[in-house]
């Protein structure tokens, strides 16, 4: 019933980290009010993928049991973390060897410890990455939130990943209610998405060794470009789908359709899964999804509409990957030309395509 369904499951707010983009850390969750494992133990099983983030979940004294629990419920369990629990982390993966761990980083070393409020938080985040190779697990990776902070070490942060044979995710910053950052925008527009036109390029010449990572390469420069549309308010790339092929969970119960939308569908300490997602409150829920205009591109609806409609990203993928083969740039607008500022920009600097390429 839920095999295309994902659970985005926040177990605590609780974090040790001081980040600039969210302040979680300044409204933890009490330990006594937090989902226990009963709780998840009521979930259905057959999710398409299960992610634990927060808060920083290895906080959670159980989280373990908690990996236990929730393997058995999906294919696809993952942990977001910060990577400072190392010795959590790697004793969650050697009992659960296919686990996918994202480690979040916000750039290199002095970029990262200031944005993420965490001293020592690169060392802390490269150290759990090895040890986690060490001990043979494959689905790791480093994550970042792209913003005016940090755009311009996104590339370099790529090339480190792409050096150690890691996976390399992405989201931009935005408004969500969990955060609780009343104005949570990108500055300084133009230098980011110059920034991640960038790194779109360098996504689809990617030059990994391992097949999937490259494959996943071209796909992310997908992702990255919907991102370009939600920096400037422009319309979706794909449709929204939330409500149905992803809901969240925050350490209270309460079922939400998007980390963007604060519509509780229900809590799961007082109903099952099932009532919840059969019941008037997620029908209506849903109904606001659909008429939602805020246009976020998040990879928790954003992944899931790439799954739905494979075809349009694949044919963009395949399209642009054969422009920069013949020298000439990506297709940055939705009509699929090149748009008037864009054409005066290459004109301007007086560069063909494949210089502006690889400028």
């Amino acid at each position: 019933m839920f095999k295309n369904t994902e659970l985005a499951i926040m177990p605590t707010f609780r974090c040790n980290a001081h980040c600039q983009m969210c302040h979680i850390w300044q409204y933890p969750s009490r330990r006594e009010e937090e989902i226990a494992l009963d709780d998840l133990d009521k979930l259905p099983q057959g999710f398409a993928r299960i992610n634990l983030g927060g808060g920083e979940p290895t906080l959670r004294k159980d989280i373990l049991e908690m990996a236990d629990l929730l393997s058995k419920k999906t294919k696809h369990l993952e942990i977001s973390t910060n990577g400072y629990f190392t010795d959590k982390l790697v004793s969650i993966a050697r009992k659960h060897p296919d686990i996918r761990i994202r480690i979040s980083l916000e750039g290199l070393p002095r970029k990262n410890d200031e944005i993420r409020g965490i001293r020592n938080g690169f060392d802390r985040a490269m150290r759990s990455m090895l040890k986690l190779k060490q001990a043979g697990i494959k689905d790791i990776g480093f994550a970042i939130t792209i913003s005016h902070r940090n755009a311009e070490e996104l590339v370099d942060l790529y090339h480190l990943c792409a050096s150690m044979g890691v996976e390399f995710s992405q989201c931009v910053v935005h408004d969500a209610w969990q955060f609780r950052v009343p104005y949570n925008v990108i500055e300084n527009k133009t230098e980011v998405i110059s920034q991640i036109k960038h790194f779109i390029r360098e996504l689809l010449l990617s030059k990994r060794k391992d097949l999937s990572l490259k494959v996943k390469d071209w796909f992310r420069a997908y992702l990255n470009r919907g991102f370009i549309n939600f920096i400037r308010g422009d319309q979706r790339l794909l449709p929204c789908g939330a409500g149905t092929d992803i809901v969240f969970i925050d350490p209270y119960g309460e079922v939400y359709p998007c980390n963007a939308l604060k519509k509780s569908m229900g809590n799961i300490k007082q109903k099952s899964f099932e009532e919840i997602w059969n019941g008037f409150q997620a029908q209506k829920a849903r109904k606001m999804v659909s008429e939602c205009k805020d246009n976020c591109w998040m990879v928790g609806t954003s992944r899931p509409a790439m799954r739905k409609n494979i075809l349009k990203p694949s044919i963009w993928v395949l399209k642009n990957k054969l422009r920069l083969l013949f020298r000439k740039d990506v297709i940055w607008n939705m009509e699929d030309k090149l748009d008037f500022s864009e054409k005066e920009e290459i004109k301007d600097k007086e560069e063909n395509p494949y210089q502006l390429i690889h400028s």
